[in-house]
């Protein structure tokens, strides 16, 4: 068979990206294609050495070209971009060939604007009578609202839904979808030596990000809240904080956050600033952390998976889904960002991750080994639903 194909890669700049990239090779154990939206990120950190990668960075229609008059004319007189699409991605569409399999990997894709495009590429592989699967994914409920999303969504031949609450969204457009864990579970992980400064055993590890500062409205209080949490840790624990970055990209840099918060308390000599690794090697930082505070789903879900007492700040579907189903409830697992009207919030909400620090890692212990076995029933899914048929 072919090798199947993975679209919708942002680049491992993101390690959310990176993490699910690495862990559906795994989990498929075959050759893989990633078709990348940034080639040279992905060769950075060696994607190259465990997959095909291929560049599908959008390009460029020249205008006056006989392309750009054919996408012109199409736009003006029906609104589809399908054609503008096809041009763009050109790599993607070329040489394609009837039944081979696409895996939209890009997680929380449909969880933000930009469907309109997701849409018209997965129509121009469907022309092509590819299949194409949804995986791993986490869908904004509301927008299935959308008749275009919903056509599109109702176009997959599998779906594999992360957690309960896109499930429960996504079955009632799609009879095809099954609620598996995020790849990312699996992942494996890599311990670096540690810094000179790190304790062991009592590190709390904590990510930031400038999409939760935007996604709150005031990121002034945000920044805020994350202070007034590091002044509780030091004041009141003997504890050393480890600020750790997941997303590295140049338009969205977790260290740009993590930097103000370590340059107002590198006085302590209690609070380290990681710069940036692989997903693996920062997952291995986060497993050695006593709890983490993180911001991006897949630094609470290298944690999760590490048994590590998680406090997550959510901005989305997909953090509260993950913790219900971990959990059985979103309620003090997750603190959602929109609703911080306090700088104490986040301190607070600290306060009652450290009493019950316990209780939720021996949790933890108990269903994080079954939760991460489920995630391989999505390659047996896609091997009944979608593989069986292109033999």
């Amino acid at each position: 068979m072919d090798k199947i194909n993975l679209y919708c890669h942002g680049g491992s700049e993101n390690h959310g990206c990176e993490a699910i990239i690495r862990s559906t090779v795994k989990l498929l154990d075959q050759s893989v294609n990633v078709f990348s939206n940034d080639f040279n990120q992905d060769i950075e950190y060696e994607l190259d050495k465990i997959c095909t990668i291929l560049n599908n960075k959008s390009m460029p229609v020249v205008r006056g070209s006989k392309e750009w008059l054919f996408a012109s004319i199409q736009t003006k007189m029906t609104s589809k971009i399908d054609l503008l699409v096809k041009y763009r991605y050109k790599n993607l569409f070329d040489g394609l060939k009837k039944k081979e399999i696409f895996l939209s990997v890009g997680g929380d894709n449909y969880c933000y604007d930009g469907t309109k495009v997701l849409a018209a590429i997965n129509h121009g592989l469907r022309q092509k009578k590819c299949k194409t699967v949804l995986w791993g994914c986490s869908v904004e409920p509301k927008l299935l609202g959308n008749d275009e999303v919903a056509k599109d969504i109702a176009g997959f031949n599998l779906i594999i839904a992360r957690e309960s609450i896109s499930y429960g969204a996504l079955k009632e457009v799609n009879k095809n979808t099954y609620l598996v864990p995020d790849p990312a579970f699996i992942l494996d992980r890599t311990n670096l030596p540690l810094p000179e400064k790190w304790l062991k055993g009592n590190m709390i590890g904590i990510n930031a990000s400038p999409l939760i500062l935007e996604s709150s409205g005031n990121d002034g209080l945000i920044l805020a809240a994350y202070k007034n949490l590091i002044h509780k840790i030091l004041n009141e624990t003997t504890c050393g904080i480890v600020l750790i970055p997941h997303v590295v990209w140049k338009e969205n840099d977790d260290r740009i956050v993590l930097r103000k918060l370590y340059q107002e308390f590198k006085d302590s000599e209690r609070v380290i600033l990681l710069d940036d690794y692989n997903c693996m090697e920062l997952k291995g930082f986060i497993a050695r952390c006593r709890m983490f505070i993180g911001a991006r789903t897949h630094a609470t879900i290298a944690a999760y998976s590490s048994c590590v007492p998680t406090l997550v700040l959510g901005y989305s579907v997909k953090s509260r889904g993950i913790a219900k189903d971990l959990f059985g409830t979103e309620e003090k697992y997750v603190l959602p960002v929109n609703q911080i009207s306090s700088t104490q919030d986040l301190a607070e909400a600290f306060g009652w991750l450290l009493k019950n620090e316990n209780q939720i890692r021996d949790h933890l212990t108990k269903v994080i080994p079954t939760y991460i076995e489920k995630v391989y029933l999505a390659k047996e899914l896609l091997e009944e639903k979608v593989l069986r048929d292109c033999k």
